[in-house]
C-alpha cells in the first residue's frame, strides 16, 4: 500500500476522537446489547433485512442455500436518499426494525448519534476487521466500537465516451483545468454534448469533489464538534464547478433521473463523475440501447495537481438495529457476504454490481466476475484499485448527515434554477448543520 494509506494506529486514534463527540451527551446510543440467537429450537433463526444495493436478491440467495441453520428474509427498499432512510427511521422508531439493514458510510454516525443501530465490537475480532481496507475500518467503527461491518469502498472514477471524445479530438483529461478545456472543446465540436453533470439532488458527489482537495467538513476537538462546509478547500471546488453551469459546460439534470439516462443514450452527455459501483449502473441502464457496447471506458479523476488523489462517493456497509435479539446470526450473515469469494460472486455474478470490496482480498473474484464487454475488455478493477489507494485521509462524516445533506439538496435546487449558488448552498447547510447540532446536545467547538 502507498504511504497515503490510513495506518490502522491512525485509523483507531481518528475513530476515538470522533465517538467522544458522538456519545459524550448521547449515552444511549453508545449502549447495544448483544444476544445470542442461536436457534436452540432446532429452527433456523430467521433475519429480516432491509436493503437497495445491486446484487443484494443474488447474496440473499446463495446464503440461504448454503446456511441451513440462518434463514434472511429480504425485503428491497428505495435507496437511502431516495426514501429508503426516512423508511428505516421510522422502523427504529416504531420498535419494528429489521435486524439488518444496509447504511452508506455517511449516514452511519447520524444512526449511531440516534441510538438506531447496536454496537457489534464483540462479534468482531481483529481478524475479522484486519480484512478491510483501513478507510473502511476507519468509516465503520467509532471510539474502538464497531457499528457496522462495511461491503465495499468507492473511490472516484470519470467514465466517459471514447468515440464522442475521438470525435471531438478530446483526451481524458487528468486535471480540472484540462477537464474544463476539454468540456469547451466538446461544446464547441457537438453544442448538444456536455462532458458531465452537477446532480442538484444529490449533494454526495460534490462532498467527494471536496473531500478529494483536503477538505475536512467535520473535525473533532476533545469532546466538541467543528463544522467547515464554507473552508478555501471546499470553496475552491464551489467556485470550479458553479462556473462550468454558469458557462453551460455541463448537464444541470436530476441523478439517475429518466433526464439523464436519455441525455447519455443520445450522446447528449458524453461522461459521468461517478464511483467505483458506477460500472454496473452505466452498464444495467445503458447496456441495451445502441452504440454502447464497448464505447465506455473508466479513467481516474481528474485532480488539481495532476497527482493521484480520490474522495469517496458512497459505500455500503451492514448495520445490526438497535432492537435485534439476533445480533450474533446478523454479523454472521454481514461477514459472509463482506467478506467471502462466495458472498461477492454471487453479488457481481448478478451483472448490475461492480462493488469494490472492501476485504481487498476479494478483489481478484470481483474483477473475474464482472463482465467488461460493455467497457471494451477494459480492466476496470485496476483503475478501481489505484483509485482506492488514492483516497485522501482524514475524512469524517457528521453526526446530523441528513440534514446537511437535506439542506444541500434545497438549496442545490436554486443552483439547477439559477437563482442560487453552490457557495450559498453550503453557508445555508453550514448554518442548518450547527441548528440541528444544538437540537440534539451536541457540543461545537468556537
Amino acid at each position: 500500500m502507498r504511504s497515503s494509506m490510513f495506518s490502522r494506529r491512525r485509523v483507531r486514534a481518528g475513530a476515538a476522537i470522533t465517538a467522544a463527540a458522538l456519545c459524550g451527551t448521547l449515552l444511549a446510543a453508545c449502549g447495544g446489547e448483544q444476544d445470542d440467537a442461536s436457534g436452540a429450537d432446532g429452527k433456523p433463526v430467521t433475519l429480516t433485512f432491509w436493503g437497495w444495493a445491486k446484487g443484494t436478491r443474488e447474496v440473499v440467495a446463495d446464503f440461504n442455500a448454503s446456511h441451513p441453520d440462518i434463514r434472511i428474509a429480504f425485503e428491497e427498499i428505495p435507496a437511502g436518499n431516495a426514501g429508503g432512510y426516512a423508511k428505516i427511521a421510522n422502523a427504529v422508531k416504531a420498535g419494528n426494525a429489521p435486524d439488518v439493514f444496509n447504511i452508506e458510510y455517511p449516514q452511519l454516525p447520524d444512526f449511531v448519534s440516534q441510538g438506531a443501530v447496536q454496537d457489534i465490537s464483540g462479534l468482531v475480532d481483529d481478524s475479522l476487521q484486519g480484512k478491510y481496507l483501513p478507510q473502511a475500518s476507519e468509516l465503520t467503527s467509532l471510539g474502538g466500537r464497531t457499528w457496522a461491518l462495511p461491503l465495499d469502498v468507492a473511490p472516484q472514477t470519470f467514465f466517459y465516451r471514447k468515440d464522442l471524445f475521438r470525435k471531438a479530438g478530446i483526451t481524458v483529461p487528468r486535471t480540472w483545468d484540462e477537464f474544463r478545456q476539454a468540456a469547451e472543446k466538446l461544446k464547441a465540436a457537438q453544442p448538444k454534448t456536455r462532458i458531465a453533470t452537477f446532480f442538484p439532488d444529490d449533494p454526495t458527489t460534490f462532498e467527494a469533489m471536496a473531500w478529494q482537495n483536503g477538505a475536512r467538513w467535520f473535525t473533532t476537538e476533545k469532546d466538541a464538534w467543528k463544522v467547515d462546509l464554507t473552508g478555501p478547500e471546499t470553496d475552491k471546488a464551489a467556485d470550479y464547478w458553479q462556473k462550468l453551469v454558469d458557462d453551460d459546460l455541463v448537464q444541470v439534470q436530476p441523478s439517475f433521473s429518466q433526464q439523464w439516462t436519455a441525455s447519455l443514450q443520445k450522446g447528449e452527455t458524453a461522461g459521468y463523475l461517478g464511483a467505483s459501483w458506477g460500472a454496473g449502473v452505466l452498464k444495467a441502464n445503458l447496456g441495451s440501447a445502441p452504440g454502447m457496447d464497448g464505447n465506455w471506458a473508466v479513467a481516474p479523476m481528474p485532480t488539481w495537481n495532476g497527482e493521484p488523489s480520490s474522495g469517496m462517493l458512497g459505500g455500503t456497509t451492514f448495520a445490526v438495529s438497535k432492537d435485534s435479539k439476533k445480533a450474533e446470526a446478523a454479523v454472521e450473515f454481514a461477514t459472509w457476504a463482506t467478506t467471502t469469494p462466495e458472498g461477492m460472486k454471487a453479488r457481481i455474478d448478478s451483472g448490475t454490481s461492480s462493488s469494490y470490496p472492501a476485504a481487498t482480498a476479494l478483489l481478484p473474484v470481483a474483477k473475474k466476475a464482472f463482465d467488461t464487454t460493455f467497457y471494451g475488455g477494459q480492466d476496470i478493477y485496476g483503475v478501481y484499485a489505484e483509485a482506492a489507494k488514492s483516497i485522501k485521509p482524514g475524512w469524517t462524516w457528521g453526526p446530523a448527515m441528513g440534514v446537511t445533506n437535506g439542506s444541500l439538496k434545497d438549496s442545490f435546487g436554486k443552483v439547477a434554477g439559477r437563482t442560487g449558488t453552490i457557495g450559498d448552498a453550503l453557508t445555508t447547510a453550514q448554518q442548518a448543520t450547527l441548528d440541528e447540532f444544538k437540537n440534539r446536545g451536541l457540543k461545537v467547538a468556537p
